[in-house]
């Protein structure tokens, strides 16, 4: 009975993009090797001007927040806000519910980066928070180069989106490097 159990909510989480666990017991965190991506993540990147970065190229990054992540993120973080932890608490909030750490959802604006070619460094980031973010939405961070401020510095806008709704939206700015031989 307990297996069967185990099996409906994984079957559960699987159709809604949220991997938990593999068969194994696996994490995404033990899944994940440098410089790869993990199945349930979707990635895009423009190609406008091959071999290098100009304005108008952009890289998108999509996942789903899953209860997992939030843990992580309130163990290594040490955010242990109950809005984002307790049920309970949460449900008497002005969001009548638990909602994600919003540094969490902003951090896929850094694995966005990450995806653009050669070796990305943040210089800077301001981030608007604009609508709350329920585990298990799934987001999609969007990043685009909007000047090229010379010596391989970059602006870019960037947003993270809930289906076609804005939770957050920025600017920053990146120092792309070469990747190291």
């Amino acid at each position: 009975m307990f297996n069967s159990v185990v099996a409906a909510n994984r079957a559960a989480f699987a159709a809604f993009g949220v991997q938990q666990e593999d068969e194994n017991g696996v994490t995404p965190a033990d899944r994940i090797e440098p410089d790869e991506d993990l199945p349930e993540w979707h990635v895009s990147i423009s190609e406008d001007h091959p071999g290098r970065l100009g304005v108008g190229d952009h890289v998108d990054f999509t996942k789903t927040i899953s209860e997992n992540d939030v843990q992580q993120f309130a163990a290594a973080s040490g955010d242990t806000n109950p809005l984002h932890l307790d049920d309970e608490f949460a449900e008497q909030t002005r969001f009548r519910g638990r909602i994600a750490h919003g540094t969490l959802v902003g951090s896929l604006i850094s694995a966005a980066l990450a995806r653009l070619p050669g070796l990305t460094i943040y210089l800077s980031q301001d981030l608007e928070f604009h609508n709350p973010v329920r585990i298990g939405d799934r987001l999609t961070a969007e990043c685009e180069i909007v000047e090229d401020l010379g010596d391989e510095q970059y602006r870019l806008t960037t947003r993270v989106l809930a289906d076609d709704e804005v939770v957050i939206d920025g600017e920053a700015v990146v120092l792309i490097d070469d990747l190291p031989e």
